[in-house]
């Protein structure tokens, strides 16, 4: 996330100045990890034989800001994993990790059974560095002291530089503001390491020792901490000397090697959704495997208006693969009757789709494996893989809602990207921006946007309603500047009157939000008078709907779904 650049800062004394710190590129890091370590560095966009993998751990103690930690590393075009901290190091061998960033987290590291960092995070004498919880793990494990503050520290403070040659804050300014969230403080630090920093309440704010291990107490990682990336910057580049060569070429090519040998001579189905995730899966398994693949669109009768004929031409006319429909809206429509819960829909419809799938791989023969367009902010907020310390939010039908008896092997190529991530590899791959920028739209479709009940009548009225919003959002051009546009049907009714009679007919609302990665949101400033057509059209056009609001509320407290 970009944002402004700090005017040069005058240092102690007075002969330097510090440049801006956003004016340093990705590339005079590389020099200058490159002189440090006597690597040959590869920017982004040069060509190189055959670029080294590489990583950054992220070991997730549970943090609300966790997911922000992987995107940053990832803008800086190295690769990186979330992972639980009890991941054992055989599943991240392979990786090639270069570094571990320790994230914060809820917990206090004094408490028992309190979380702490893998031992092989300091046997592996790779550098790490530990973010607010994490800074606090590395004090306890190696021999330090944490306890709870006497005065609690949150949002904004300033730091000041005491050690003004620490690698970890070159070309920084001596005093930079920064985010905090902490209870606790460091009382004593462990042997051999030093304060580098500090801030009015904190008088050990970042501690280092001679072997590349560092802790923050604040969040570098916020958009709060202006000068957060460039500190990653340095510790990525400068001290774990990554080569920033993970690209999206890089990313296609090692997954289309990933899927071959997977899969071998076996048979997948694709789920297909309509959506950009499911398409990119779809495409980059069908460059592996060709014709091993058969994409299945299950029209569930969630669908929006008119969605199912135009996603069948797109799919036909652009991925040039094998497609199957399968028509079973009576089937859904059945085993959600009478069901109100939003968790008990989701995990319904999650079983009732791979029945669906289980189904139709009997009519083609024998078949292996079952494709989907699984995302890291689905796995997250469901909470099936990552840190434990994490709170599940909600069960993703294509997550958590899989049924455990299932008998197709899962293959989920884009399980560890972000939605932006995916919309580039969709434009490398070739497809459409029709396809690529097409708004997300949830597995369960309309069933969850209509709160209470899911019947037919409901979904026909609610796709009459949904395809008002997206045609007056798409005319006035801010389709490709929202997130997400849709409408929900509520279990609310209220009275209203048309002409000379009374109506008794149901509230509908409407839900826009501007987001980078679904992981947080904010709702979107629509001008009044698009909302005002919107509302106009609903309740001219739509029989049975008489009044209409606008959803104003944020991701947190929210979601950007209403179920």
């Amino acid at each position: 996330m970009e944002t402004e650049k700090n005017p040069p800062i005058i240092s102690k004394d007075k002969s330097r100045r510090v440049a801006a710190s956003n004016d340093i590129e990705v590339s005079t890091y590389l020099e200058i990890a490159e002189h440090k370590t006597g690597q040959k560095s590869v920017t982004a966009g040069e060509p190189a034989d055959e670029p080294e993998r590489e990583a950054i751990v992220i070991i997730d103690f549970g943090s609300q800001y966790s997911m922000l930690i992987a995107r940053r590393v990832r803008e800086l075009q190295v690769y990186c994993e979330l992972v639980s901290h009890d991941t054992p190091w055989e599943k991240i061998a392979s990786l090639n990790p270069k570094g571990f960033i320790l994230s914060g987290g809820p917990s206090s590291v004094y408490e028992q059974d309190a979380p702490l960092a893998p031992s092989y995070v300091y046997e592996k004498h790779l550098p790490v560095l530990g973010i607010c919880y994490g800074m606090q793990s590395i004090t306890m494990q190696l021999g330090g002291t944490v306890a709870a503050g006497t005065r609690k520290e949150y949002g904004h403070a300033v730091l000041h530089l005491s050690n003004l040659d620490s690698p970890l804050f070159a070309g920084l300014p001596e005093t930079m503001a920064v985010w905090m969230s902490h209870g606790d403080k460091i009382e004593q630090m462990p042997n051999g390491f030093s304060s580098l920093a500090y801030t009015e309440n904190t008088p050990v704010a970042v501690m280092g020792n001679a072997q590349n291990i560092y802790g923050l107490q604040f969040h570098p990682e916020v958009v709060h901490t202006p000068e957060g990336k460039n500190i990653l910057k340095n510790f990525i580049f400068m001290i774990c000397g990554c080569r920033g060569n993970w690209t999206i070429g890089n990313f296609i090519d090692e997954s289309v090697n990933r899927i071959r040998e997977r899969v071998g001579d076996g048979k997948v189905i694709c789920a297909l959704s309509g959506g950009v995730d499911s398409s990119v899966a779809a495409t980059l398994i069908h460059r592996a495997i060709g014709n091993q693949l058969t994409c299945i669109f299950v029209d569930h009768g969630m669908m929006r208006k008119e969605e199912v004929e135009r996603t069948l031409v797109t799919f036909r006319q652009n991925l040039g693969m094998n497609i199957m429909l399968s028509s079973s809206a009576a089937r859904f429509l059945k085993r959600l009757q009478g069901v109100i819960d939003p968790e008990t829909k989701r995990k319904i419809i999650g079983e009732e789709f791979i029945r669906v799938f289980e189904e139709e791989a009997r009519r083609i023969g024998k078949v292996d494996f079952l494709a989907q367009g699984t995302l890291y902010p689905d796995v997250i907020e469901s909470a099936s893989s990552g840190s434990k310390a994490a709170a599940k939010i909600k069960t993703h039908h294509n997550v958590g809602g899989l049924p455990a008896d299932m008998q197709l092997q899962l293959l989920e190529p884009l399980r560890s990207l972000f939605k932006d991530e995916v919309r580039k590899v969709g434009s490398e791959l070739g497809l459409p921006d029709e396809m690529v920028w097409r708004q997300p739209f949830p597995g369960p479709g309309l069933a969850i946007r209509i709160i209470g009940e899911v019947t037919k009548e409901k979904a026909d009225l609610l796709r009459e309603a949904d395809f008002i919003v997206m045609h007056e959002i798409k005319a006035a051009g801010f389709y490709r500047q929202v997130w997400q546009s849709f409408a929900v049907l509520t279990d609310v009714k209220s009275v209203g009157v048309m002409g000379d009679f009374r109506t008794y007919g149901h509230l509908l609302a409407v839900r826009a939000v501007t987001s980078d990665d679904a992981m947080t949101a904010d709702w979107a400033r629509l001008p009044y008078d698009l909302l005002a057509r919107i509302s106009s059209r609903i309740v001219n056009e739509v029989p049975g709907i008489n009044r209409v609001v606008y959803d104003i509320t944020s991701k947190p407290p929210s979601t950007i779904e209403w179920e």
